[in-house]
């Protein structure tokens, strides 16, 4: 525990400050290793000390301000302070290699140079490879502060992709347990209340007394409603996501227009419907409608549609005719559920209507939706 408090109390400290101590340490090696030196070896040593302070920003130029110092003076610390700063922020190893092969040159190499004669150049390459060894400490140092700098910043990444990971397992439980509850409704609420409305349309067609047949009337209607507003639940439920768009009101009479109109193929909206029809039988015409037009799309490209809405002229049924041209171009082997006329086929059902397609004596195809008025 006392390892990471330290690392945090020293990272707390102001980048300033710290560049100011190092500055100071430099100066004192400097001071400490003048003996002859002269006021020109001085001043450049000095100048390589004070760069220090810029050391963060120019890494690799404060190097090179340093190499002069150790070559006409004896110093140590200035070089290695840049050389584990360049090694620290540099990736390139050959950089550094190089940079430490420099430093051992400017350190062993004699000064002045015509003294070289009078030196053992065997203790100087002595001297040259201690010096390369010694430049190696600040070098693997100033890399392994970078290796734990990108195993922090990996460490921490490896914690969001944990807690991404945490969220959509929590999403994947919470739509396990939605199907499940959307499986348990379907499967115990469906059914009874499909059995009420064939009791109810039964009572409706046998019973003599207007009022019980009023009665039945209604409770089929209220039944059909209650299935349609179930199967659009079970539908949020199974949902393994939660888009805005599933909570947005279901399309009705009024959207007829703008479906047709956007629908990609040269289509025409005639006729019209009664007003006051109830939402279920707004939304199976609207269905209809769209599934006529998508399969047009689909498998007769280029091929025009009329979408017709009637009424019957005794007002016993209304509905809507959807026919399309012959496709005036191969179609493309687009993938399909082929469960979309089922489906409007059991919406129907459920209406007490019915649903007839097929194709059309000059190549084309119809659907037709025909619903009676007493399922409102």
């Amino acid at each position: 525990m006392s390892a990471p408090r330290a690392g945090a109390w020293w990272a707390r400290v102001p980048e300033p400050v710290v560049d100011a101590v190092v500055v100071a340490i430099a100066v004192v090696d400097l001071v400490l290793n003048l003996w002859d030196a002269s006021p020109l070896a001085t001043a450049i040593a000095a100048g390589g000390c004070a760069a220090l302070a810029l050391r963060r920003r120019f890494p690799l130029a404060v190097f090179a301000c340093t190499l002069p110092a150790a070559l006409l003076l004896e110093v140590v610390f200035a070089p290695f302070a840049a050389l584990f700063t360049l090694a620290e922020r540099s990736r390139d190893r050959r950089l550094l290699g190089m940079c430490a092969v420099l430093f051992a040159l400017a350190s062993a190499t004699p000064w002045p140079l015509n003294d070289v004669s009078s030196h053992d150049r065997n203790w100087t390459v002595v001297f040259f490879f201690y010096q390369l060894a010694t430049a190696a400490a600040p070098v693997l140092l100033g890399q392994l502060v970078q290796a734990r700098r990108d195993l922090a910043g990996r460490l921490v990444e490896i914690e969001d992709a944990r807690e991404h990971e945490r969220l959509l397992h929590s999403q994947a439980v919470l739509a396990r347990e939605r199907a499940q509850l959307a499986r348990e409704m379907h499967d115990v609420v469906s059914h009874q209340v499909s059995l009420i409305a064939v009791q109810a349309g039964a009572l409706q067609v046998a019973a003599r007394d207007p009022q019980a047949k009023e009665g039945a009337r209604t409770i089929r209607s209220l039944s059909v409603d209650t299935l349609d507003e179930l199967r659009h639940m079970v539908t949020l439920l199974r949902a393994s996501g939660g888009r805005a768009t599933e909570l947005t009101p279901q399309p009705t009479l009024a959207d007829l227009h703008r479906l047709v109109t956007t629908s990609g193929i040269e289509a025409d909206l005639t006729g019209e419907l009664p007003p006051d029809i109830g939402t279920p039988a707004q939304r199976a015409v609207y269905r209809t409608v769209q599934e006529a037009l998508t399969n047009v799309r689909k498998h007769a490209p280029g091929a025009t549609a009329t979408v017709r809405l009637w009424c019957a002229a005794d007002g016993a049924s209304f509905g809507t005719t959807v026919t399309n041209s012959p496709a005036v171009r191969p179609s493309l082997p687009l993938p399909g559920s082929r469960q979309g006329l089922v489906g409007l086929r059991e919406r129907a059902e459920l209406l007490g209507g019915t649903l007839e397609s097929g194709p059309t004596a000059d190549g084309g195809y119809e659907v037709e939706l025909r619903v009676p008025a007493h399922s409102e």
